[in-house]
């Protein structure tokens, strides 16, 4: 077996970054991954994941879906990705399971807006979108308006405010899900409010 083809076979296929588990499962050792970066074909991006040394690019979108598979695209990054926010996040905002080890990180290569949520809502209106070429789950957009009411003390009031006015101007709002996820974030009261307001006013 030529190693370092093959090395770079499963870097290619895994989009640029590979696990050390995806190396042993071609046959190559974890000693024989450790002598391919001291050969300089392969540099650690962060403890068992490798990839090519002095890559032309890897994109950030490939960062979040190969480092932190855990993590959906919530509140900010998701207001500015359904153009509810004009601001650009300076960083990633993605929700985990509540019980995710926290060392997991401590040493991010992205910058992280990380909110902890409890395993039964962690899935709730979860969808998949394609970033940059590389696909990645999001909250759905009822889910991101629930999500603002819920952190609505992160978020500063021009965020929140155009966020609101502009999903009740979305002609692909679903007011159903809205009603649904609302009861299960526990912010029912708060969304039903407003949002009779924006929608009859």
């Amino acid at each position: 077996m030529n190693i370092q083809k093959t090395a770079t076979d499963i870097i290619n296929r895994q989009g640029g970054i590979a696990k050390t588990a995806d190396f042993i499962a071609a046959g190559i050792s974890a000693a024989q991954v450790i002598s391919l970066c001291n050969e300089g074909l392969l540099e650690r991006v962060r403890h068992g994941y490798y990839s090519f040394t002095n890559p032309d690019y890897i994109s950030e979108e490939q960062l979040l879906a190969k480092l932190y598979p855990k993590g959906i695209i919530c509140v900010e990054s998701a207001l500015f990705h359904y153009g509810y926010s004009d601001f650009t996040p300076r960083k990633w905002s993605i929700a985990v399971p509540r019980t995710i080890s926290r060392t997991k990180f401590h040493d991010a290569l992205l910058p992280l807006q990380i909110y902890y949520v409890q395993q039964h809502i962690y899935e709730l209106g979860r969808t998949d979108i394609s970033m940059n070429g590389v696909s990645l789950p999001i909250y759905d957009r009822e889910r991101t308006i629930c999500d603002c009411f819920k952190y609505r003390a992160r978020l500063d009031r021009e965020t929140f405010g155009k966020a609101i006015n502009t999903y009740a101007k979305d002609p692909n709002i679903n007011l159903r899900n809205l009603s649904t996820y609302a009861k299960e974030l526990r912010v029912y009261e708060k969304v039903n409010e407003l949002m009779e307001v924006l929608l009859n006013g």
